[in-house]
């Protein structure tokens, strides 16, 4: 595979940046670089993953959807994993509904490669059972969070787990779709993203929301976002074996 000049280097994903240089090369070939648009679906609940997909510069966003069809998120797959879980836990399907919610690009690869590599037992199958672990208590931490925390202090878990995953502190973004991801009242997010504006955290404009002071952000989030982090961190200390090399 030939990576076109300026594009994302696969190594900007996390896990693939983990393999070592025998596992990378044998996927290398079969990686293919698709643009993610915001708000494509890419699977609905029930469907039969054709492939996986490593974001590099996107990030999407694992949607449970009601019967009278409203939805909110569980959890976001960025540079940090991959969609896809459910072709190496046995299941085949998804119940989630996966939606680009930041527009960029991804490597996707074919899901009969993904499984031979997961099935030579090497690295690329623990990493994978490591992120695994990783995503649910991300699911856990979202469900605690929703139903005890207030929408500020989910805005706030929201808002810092999308910047770990991205490069800038603008955000593209509109306050209805914020509320469609939490499950709650668009006036709820307004007023919350109101007070952050306030105190100076954030500023923002029609589709657009830019972080002027993190620490400020930290100081107004719940602890869901540091029992997300800090899982994370635990469990994938180490992938940035191809990122901290190609850096070198």
């Amino acid at each position: 595979m030939t990576i076109p000049s300026g594009a994302p280097s696969p190594s900007q994903n996390h896990l693939l940046a983990a393999l070592p240089p025998a596992e990378f090369e044998r996927l290398l070939p079969h990686l293919e670089l698709v643009p993610m648009r915001l708000g494509e679906v890419l699977c609905e609940a029930g469907d039969l993953l054709k492939h996986a997909f490593f974001p590099t510069t996107s990030i999407v966003s694992l949607h449970y959807v009601m019967e009278n069809g409203s939805s909110s998120e569980v959890a976001g797959v960025g540079n940090e994993g991959v969609l896809g879980i459910s072709l190496f836990m046995g299941g085949q399907t998804t119940l989630n509904r996966a939606v680009v919610q930041t527009a960029g690009h991804a490597y996707r690869l074919p899901t009969r490669l993904l499984m031979e590599e997961f099935n030579r037992s090497g690295l690329m199958l623990r990493l994978l059972l490591r992120y695994t672990q990783a995503l649910i208590t991300q699911m856990a931490q979202t469900a605690a969070c929703n139903r005890h925390h207030s929408v500020l202090q989910q805005l706030c878990r929201w808002l810092l787990l999308t910047l770990d995953r991205m490069p800038s502190s603008d955000l593209v973004m509109t306050q209805e779709l914020i509320a469609g991801m939490l499950g709650v009242r668009r006036e709820g997010v307004t007023q919350a993203a109101g007070t952050l504006k306030d105190l100076g955290v954030i500023s923002y404009r029609r589709g657009h929301i830019t972080v002027l002071d993190r620490k400020l952000l930290t100081n107004n989030v719940c602890e869901c976002y540091g029992v997300v982090k800090n899982e994370f961190d635990r469990l994938l200390n180490d992938v940035r074996y191809r990122q901290t090399a190609e850096a070198a």
